[in-house]
């Protein structure tokens, strides 16, 4: 009788099981609402090839989504779309998300990858201020800048936020605050200043050499909201003497997916952000 009781328990299917084949139809079973909720309709082909698997197969998990009011066909046959199903989870998450709380373990784990610090900025006025920060062991002597108020176009994060505002915002941010000269790098022409925030624009990336600081470089990436908006910036800086050209573009990769994993837990479904895991900052 125990046997059979062992045997049963270990049937593919049951529910409750933590086989990997379940694991695996949860996860395609929330890509199809991701796929849903950023293209606003798909059919059964489309979300086949999107997911990887044979049309039959997508098809099963439509179904069960279909049933459970999560998706239902649109007008058109062989189209779905989001069903009122997701209003009941979304309702029971708080309006507005804490974008400290959840890039804290994902700046962390940066911070130990890279081994330098990392932080996450916002618009403050007319300036950009750090509200989390996480050091690596080797860079523990540097500075604390959370809570610091830094000028926009002399910092990498500041560039990232000015390059994405409305051209009105920017436009009177810099009549505001002008552009001092901070070290002899800074970057003091409105000018030069608008042909690189147009760059950083296009490429999704700013860079600051000794700009802030003397002996300090730094790059940022953005970082969006579940409506796409640029709503801080994610750097990583350290001292000139490593922190150089060559290092910077080996860890672009790194800072590029650490902004879409908090892009996405904020709610961004772009379709690159999509396809990182939460389980680690870097593969």
């Amino acid at each position: 009788m125990g046997n059979e009781a062992q045997k049963s328990s270990d049937r593919p299917g049951k529910r409750g099981s933590d086989s990997p084949g379940g694991v695996q139809s949860v996860d395609r079973a929330i890509s199809i609402l991701e796929i849903l909720a950023r293209e606003g309709e798909a059919g059964v082909s489309d979300v086949a090839a999107e997911i990887g698997v044979h049309k039959s197969t997508a098809f099963r998990l439509l179904a069960a989504l279909e049933e459970r009011d999560f998706v239902e066909q649109s007008a058109e046959r062989g189209k779905y779309r989001l069903a009122f199903g997701v209003l009941r989870l979304a309702s029971a998450i708080p309006t507005r998300i804490d974008m400290v709380r959840q890039s804290q373990p994902i700046v962390e784990g940066l911070a130990t990858h890279l081994g330098e610090t990392i932080n996450l900025a916002v618009v403050r006025e007319h300036y950009a201020v750090n509200v989390q920060q996480a050091r690596s062991s080797a860079a523990v002597a540097s500075q604390n800048w959370v809570g610091q108020l830094t000028p926009l176009h002399a910092t990498s994060s500041g560039k990232i936020l000015l390059a994405y505002m409305p051209d009105e915002q920017r436009d009177s941010i810099i009549d505001k605050a002008g552009l001092p000269p901070l070290t002899k790098h800074t970057v003091t022409s409105r000018r030069a200043l608008l042909d690189e925030l147009a760059e950083v624009r296009e490429t999704g990336f700013a860079t600051a050499f000794e700009e802030l600081e003397a002996g300090l470089n730094a790059a940022a990436v953005p970082v969006r909201d579940h409506t796409g908006d640029v709503v801080g910036a994610l750097s990583a800086s350290g001292p000139a003497f490593r922190f150089d050209t060559d290092w910077i573009k080996g860890a672009e990769a790194d800072l590029r997916l650490a902004g879409s994993r908090i892009s996405h837990r904020l709610g961004w479904l772009e379709k690159a952000a999509r396809t990182v895991s939460d389980e680690s900052v870097v593969s």
